[in-house]
C-alpha cells in the first residue's frame, strides 16, 4: 500500500482536545530489557503509542503485540502510533496493527522500511503516514508531539517531546553522541526541551564496558583502512544494511584504500531509499552491486526486474569476483559463504565483523565460525555502539534537568541510580502519572 500524505488525515488529527486532569503512561514492554519498546501515553481519555518493537530474541509473532485498545480493533481513543526510528526492536510488531491507524514516522525511515519489504520479513509499508520532521510539532487531539532528530545507528531517528494537559514527557528513543551525526546531539544539549516533567531515557550501555562504546565512526574508518590496506585478497564485511553511518565509514575507507565497495542489492536499495544523494549509491563510480543467490531468487519470485535493472551498469557477477578480489571490499552475510567458495575468490580474504559481538557468539553461527577457520580467514571485530555512552547519557540528563528520570531500553534499570538523580523505576504494564 502506498503511504498517504498527512493532509489526508487533517480532520483526524485536529480533534478538539478534551478537558483533562493530567497525563498517564504505561510501559508495555522495555522497562527492564533492551528492545521491544512500547509505551502508551494517555491524556483526556485519548491515547498515543510510542514505538511497537519486537523483542530482540524473539521471532515476529502477532501474539507478542501488546494488548493496547485500538491495536487490533477500531477504537476512537487511539489517535496514532509514533515510530521513533527504523530498528526492529522499535517497529517490528507494527506489521500486526490494524489498517488505518495513523503512523508517525520520518519520511526516509518509512521509505527504508518499504524498500526492505521485498527482501526481509522485517520490512513494512504503512497505509497512513504522518511524517516526522525535526522540531516540527504535530497535534493529535490533546497531544503535541515534537520530534528531535538524533544521532543513532538507524537513519532518520527521533527523540520525542510529548505534551498534554500541562505535562511534558521527553522520550529519547535510541540515540548516541559519537556517530557521524554527533552535531545533532550537541544541538540537543544546547537547545533542550524545557520544563520536562519526566525524561524517559534509554540506557542500553548502563552496566556495560564503557571502552567498547566510546569509539567514533571516524576512528573506525582508520581501523577499516588499516585492514583494507593489509589484505592481499577480498575483504568481507558483515554489518547492518540499515546502519547508514557504518556504510559511509566503510565507503570512505574503501576510497582511501583504492578499493571498490561491492554492495548487495538489498543494501543498494536501502541507500537509494534514504533519498540522500550524498550517501554512497549503487550507481556510483567505485561501487559495484552483487546479487547473492537468495536475492536473485527473490527478484525472480517477485518479478523485481526493474529494481535489478537500476544497477545493471555497476553489477558484478560471480565469475568476476576472483579477478576483482584484490581491489574490492564486499558486504557479506554468512548465507553467502558457499557461493563465494564456488566463485573461488577467497584466497587471501579477510573477514571484518561490524555488529554487536554478542550476535557472533550465538550457537546458530557456530558453523560459520568453523567455516572461517576451515578457510583460514582471519576475523577482526570493528564496531562501536549505536547507543549513548554513560557519560553522554549524563550530559543529556544534566541539560534537560527533568523532575523525574524513568529508565527504559536497559537490561540494568537499577544501575541508573548510580549515575543519575531523581530516578524512578517503573514496571511493565503499570500505569503511572507524569
Amino acid at each position: 500500500m502506498q503511504a498517504k500524505d498527512s493532509s489526508d488525515l487533517s480532520l483526524y488529527l485536529r480533534r478538539t482536545p478534551m478537558t483533562g486532569t493530567g497525563m498517564r503512561v504505561c510501559i508495555h514492554r522495555g522497562a527492564s530489557e533492551i528492545g521491544g519498546s512500547c509505551v502508551e501515553v494517555e491524556a483526556s481519555s485519548q491515547r498515543i503509542v510510542l514505538d511497537v518493537g519486537l523483542p530482540l530474541e524473539a521471532e515476529a509473532d502477532e501474539a507478542l503485540l501488546p494488548k493496547v485498545r485500538g491495536f487490533r480493533e477500531p477504537d476512537a481513543g487511539l489517535l496514532g502510533v509514533v515510530i521513533s526510528h527504523p530498528h526492529q526492536d522499535h517497529y517490528g510488531l507494527a506489521q500486526y496493527l490494524r489498517p488505518g491507524i495513523p503512523i508517525l514516522i520520518g519520511k526516509a525511515a518509512a521509505r527504508i522500511l518499504q524498500a526492505a519489504r521485498p527482501f526481509a520479513r522485517s520490512g513494512v509499508a504503512f497505509e497512513h503516514i504522518v511524517p516526522l520532521q525535526d522540531r516540527k510539532t504535530i497535534t493529535l487531539g490533546p497531544f503535541a508531539v515534537t520530534p528531535y532528530l538524533v544521532d543513532h545507528s538507524a537513519y532518520d531517528a527521533y527523540a520525542l517531546l510529548v505534551e498534554a494537559d500541562g505535562r511534558r514527557l521527553f522520550y529519547t528513543g535510541d540515540f548516541r553522541g559519537h556517530g557521524r551525526k554527533a552535531a545533532l546531539f550537541e544541538k540537543l544539549l544546547r537547545q533542550p526541551p524545557e520544563a520536562v516533567d519526566v525524561l524517559l531515557m534509554e540506557g542500553t550501555t548502563i552496566g556495560r564496558d564503557a571502552a567498547k562504546n566510546s569509539g567514533t565512526e571516524h576512528a573506525l574508518e582508520a581501523r577499516f583502512l588499516e585492514q583494507f590496506k593489509a589484505a592481499s585478497g577480498l575483504c568481507l564485511v558483515w554489518t547492518s544494511s540499515q546502519n547508514i553511518d557504518r556504510l559511509v565509514t566503510i565507503f570512505k575507507a574503501c576510497k582511501r584504500a583504492k578499493r571498490e565497495l561491492i554492495l548487495d542489492l538489498y543494501t543498494a536499495e536501502i541507500l537509494r531509499a534514504t533519498g540522500n544523494p550524498r550517501l554512497p549509491q549503487g550507481t556510483w563510480k567505485g561501487v559495484r552491486v552483487y546479487v547473492p543467490e537468495a536475492q536473485r531468487s527473490q527478484v525472480k519470485r517477485q518479478a523485481m526486474f526493474a529494481v535489478i535493472n537500476r544497477y545493471q551498469r555497476n553489477r558484478i557477477f560471480p565469475e568476476k569476483l576472483t579477478e576483482a578480489a584484490k581491489r574490492s571490499v564486499m558486504l557479506f552475510r554468512p548465507s553467502m559463504a558457499v557461493e563465494l567458495e564456488r566463485a573461488g575468490c577467497l584466497k587471501g580474504a579477510r573477514f571484518i565483523y561490524s555488529l554487536w559481538e554478542g550476535y557472533l557468539e550465538q550457537e546458530r553461527l557456530q558453523p560459520f565460525r568453523e567455516w572461517l577457520k576451515r578457510w583460514r580467514i582471519p576475523l577482526t571485530h570493528i564496531h562501536t555502539s549505536g547507543h549513548a555512552s554513560v557519560a553522554d547519557l549524563q550530559r543529556l540528563a544534566k541539560a534537560i534537568r527533568p523532575k523525574r528520570l524513568v529508565p527504559i531500553h536497559s537490561a540494568n534499570p537499577g544501575g541508573f541510580r548510580g549515575h543519575f538523580q531523581n530516578v524512578v523505576l517503573q514496571k511493565n504494564g503499570v500505569w503511572w502519572e507524569v
